[in-house]
């Protein structure tokens, strides 16, 4: 097949079928984030129903995520060998169906035994993703695409939360977790429908000592090690924030009540617009210039955080969100990029170094906030963002060395 015969395969932006494609990913990405994050605002309900400690509560989320995290690699893997669009397509499923069950839970062993299943099910998802984008979709259009996928996400994660405690105050948690079965059911039939065949994928055997080979690749290029450094800060970063913003809002100084403070997760929406935005500025001017530019504007969101007055303390969070998930969109469409054919391992390693960082620095940042509370957080957070734009003003300037 001649170049120009491939090249014209591609997904080009204003097509129907880069319409559908960017529908089923954007389903994907919300499904994805919202039945892995429904549960953070009922831990405290979780924590009086099954009789625990808050800090076994936590573990209704945090199972989850760790076993998402263990899965992308193997996941991506499987994607090589097997299709991405399968991939996506049993990974929505399957944790659709793992949700539904969770209603059927007596115990908290079991209630975990099925978040654990949804982690591994959820996985295949994101391990996949971000490769299939960059192998259909056209160049040119590929940051819109990323933009759009990883609004999906940050939709799914806000309105997940918030259905999850809007039933579960009407209901129970139980109808509550049956409706987001649901919703996940059906945005896993819509993203069937609608994702495009894949045009480019190539299977490749699954390998240990090609996996070996191939990791050595991935993480011997300097750019990519960037973009992964980058990821693990920025999570952490953003998990931190919104971590120890909420003990601060309920401190004597706000005295604000816990449902008036959930309403920060509302901010959320605003990475559904920054992340497309950021996406349609990528394809005009470059990542180099959009990532450094993403970063300065949560800084300056940070900035505004140590005021005292609500009037600029919450803009400052908003501005600290919306450069968050444009910071996101451009630096794991780069990783795409840079990883060349080994795109689903490098957007595995992308997203692996993504919850490590927000699981270990959300965590760590809580000694920084027994020390100097707000601003000792601030401190911590001023120095994952001064080394995130050391390493995006670097970037540009590493030769990117084939992987292939």
């Amino acid at each position: 097949m001649s170049e120009t015969t491939v090249d014209s395969l591609y997904l080009e932006a204003g097509t129907p079928a880069y319409r559908q494609a960017n529908l089923a990913m954007f389903l994907g990405g919300f499904a994805t984030f919202s039945l892995l994050y429904g549960p953070q605002p009922l831990l405290p309900l979780f924590a009086s129903y099954f009789g625990v400690s808050p800090a076994g509560a936590s573990l209704t989320l945090s199972a989850s995520t760790a076993a998402l995290a263990f899965m992308l690699i193997p996941f991506s893997m499987l994607s090589d060998r097997f299709g991405r669009g399968t991939l996506m397509k049993c990974s929505l499923f399957g944790s659709a169906f793992f949700t539904l069950l969770l209603p059927l839970a007596h115990s908290l062993p079991q209630f975990l035994f099925l978040r654990v299943l949804l982690g591994v099910a959820i996985a295949g998802l994101p391990a996949t993703a971000m490769a299939w984008l960059g192998e259909e979709i056209a160049p040119n259009a590929r940051g819109r695409a990323m933009g759009l996928y990883i609004a999906g996400n940050a939709f799914g994660g806000m309105s997940g939360r918030f259905i999850i405690a809007f039933i579960t105050e009407w209901s129970s948690w139980q109808t509550a977790f049956l409706v987001s079965g649901l919703i996940g059911l059906t945005a896993a039939m819509l993203f069937w429908r609608n994702v495009p065949d894949s045009r480019h994928f190539r299977a490749r055997p699954i390998q240990i000592s090609s996996l070996v080979a191939d990791l050595g690749q991935v993480l011997g290029e300097r750019g990519l090690q960037c973009l992964f450094l980058v990821s693990f800060l920025l999570m952490g970063a953003f998990v931190a924030l919104y971590n120890y913003f909420g003990f601060r809002l309920e401190s004597p100084a706000y005295g604000l009540t816990q449902t008036t403070v959930s309403a920060i997760f509302l901010l959320y929406a605003l990475g559904t617009v920054a992340s497309a935005w950021t996406g349609r500025l990528v394809d005009k001017i470059g990542r180099g210039k959009v990532l450094w530019r993403t970063l300065a504007i949560m800084a300056c969101g940070l900035l505004f955080t140590q005021f005292h007055s609500l009037w600029l303390v919450v803009p400052g969070v908003a501005l600290f969100t919306i450069g968050f998930f444009g910071s996101h969109s451009t630096a794991s469409g780069w990783v795409g990029e840079r990883a060349g054919s080994r795109r689903a391992l490098g957007s595995a390693i992308y997203l692996t170094a993504y919850y490590l960082g927000g699981s270990l620095i959300g965590s760590l940042a809580g000694y920084a906030w027994s020390w100097g509370d707000w601003l000792g957080v601030s401190a911590a957070l001023a120095c994952c963002l001064g080394f995130m734009l050391w390493l995006a003003r670097k970037l540009p300037q590493l030769p990117q060395r084939p992987i292939g």
